[in-house]
């Protein structure tokens, strides 16, 4: 029992689709970012994978919230309320006996305003965290695919998480060039709902379209046997008669549905790579792109990126978990890393 441990240290990766907490270099949770609140009072009733199951079926008393949005904190009370609800969830299963007081280490989009960075402190704070750090998330990607981020040498990350897609040039400590994008996995569930209800005039919620993208997602309309899926069987209502269909989606459908959006992460890739000093631009075509965040697992995009840029593109081995490896890391060596923000 954690009786006279009364300092806890954690790294957080406050996503917006999930929430990662790492403690002493081991995964100890790792949970949807959605809190569910009761209509009424305003009260905290579920928090993470139970409040997950709740959304889009909800009655007049429940309504779920995902507090962050595109990267940043969009409902400041249920973020802190989550944040809260998931260090107590850590502290459950160790069995604390009294509140300890928490160091944390927290990510954070590289293109967040100083009002953004500051909502992510004050609603850390505020859920009983005592002492923080912030560190931007492609810096965090990067320590997580175990690149030297201090070393002088040019690396360039794109982490493509649920509300940014995030690329940034790192060397010697610090993030030389970056772009910040709210086209990410968000945008490409969104991408596929309406494409559902145009094409196949079936309406399908955030859950169902998410299920599309992890079953038969792709960046390409031509895959290697081997990495082509079947086809997924959706089923919903009809959007004119309200009567339930069944419709079989292809892989070649959906990397057509998501091309302008995968098309502005190229652009952004390009724009990143003209800003780039041309000694570490040599760097980077000799090291290699690195790919993570959740983004990452979708079929064919390391090679559309490749096709499209002409360097190669290396996807993380757990691409997402990468951010929240490297946030471990950076709250290892705290008094170490210049890097970090208080």
């Amino acid at each position: 029992m954690g009786l006279f441990s009364f300092t806890q240290e954690l790294a957080m990766d406050l996503g917006t689709a999930n929430s990662i907490i790492i403690q002493n270099g081991k995964i100890v949770l790792d949970e949807p970012s959605i809190v569910a609140l009761d209509s009424r009072s305003e009260a905290v009733m579920a928090i993470g994978e139970k409040a997950q199951q709740m959304k889009g079926k909800e009655n007049s008393n429940i309504r779920t919230v995902r507090p962050l949005r595109d990267g940043v904190i969009a409902d400041f009370k249920a973020a802190e309320e989550m944040i809260r609800g998931m260090v107590k969830m850590v502290n459950r299963k160790q069995n604390f006996l009294m509140s300890p007081s928490i160091k944390m280490v927290i990510c954070i989009p590289s293109g967040s305003t100083e009002v953004e960075r500051r909502a992510v402190r004050d609603s850390t704070e505020h859920a009983g965290c005592r002492d923080v750090y912030m560190i931007y998330e492609p810096m965090a990607a990067a320590m997580g695919v175990g690149l030297d981020v201090e070393a002088p040498e040019g690396h360039m990350i794109v982490d493509i998480g649920g509300g940014t897609t995030e690329i940034a040039v790192i060397s010697l400590g610090c993030l030389v060039c970056n772009k910040s994008i709210r086209i990410a996995g968000d945008e490409l569930t969104d991408d596929i709902v309406q494409y559902m209800g145009q094409i196949h005039n079936i309406k399908v919620g955030e859950r169902t379209a998410e299920l599309i993208k992890i079953n038969v997602g792709s960046a390409l309309t031509e895959l290697d046997d081997e990495e082509a899926p079947e086809d997924y069987v959706v089923r919903g209502p009809n959007r004119m008669t309200s009567l339930p269909m069944e419709v079989p989606v292809s892989y070649q459908e959906i990397a057509h549905c998501l091309d302008k959006s995968i098309t502005k992460m190229e652009t952004a890739i390009l724009a990143a790579l003209e800003q780039t000093p041309p000694e570490l631009y040599a760097d980077i075509v000799r090291n290699g792109i690195h790919l993570t965040g959740g983004g990452a697992l979708l079929r064919g995009l390391a090679k559309r990126f490749y096709d499209k840029v002409n360097i190669p593109f290396h996807v993380a081995d757990d691409p997402l978990h990468a951010v929240a490896r490297g946030t471990g890391l950076a709250l290892k060596n705290v008094d170490n890393y210049s890097f970090l923000m208080r």
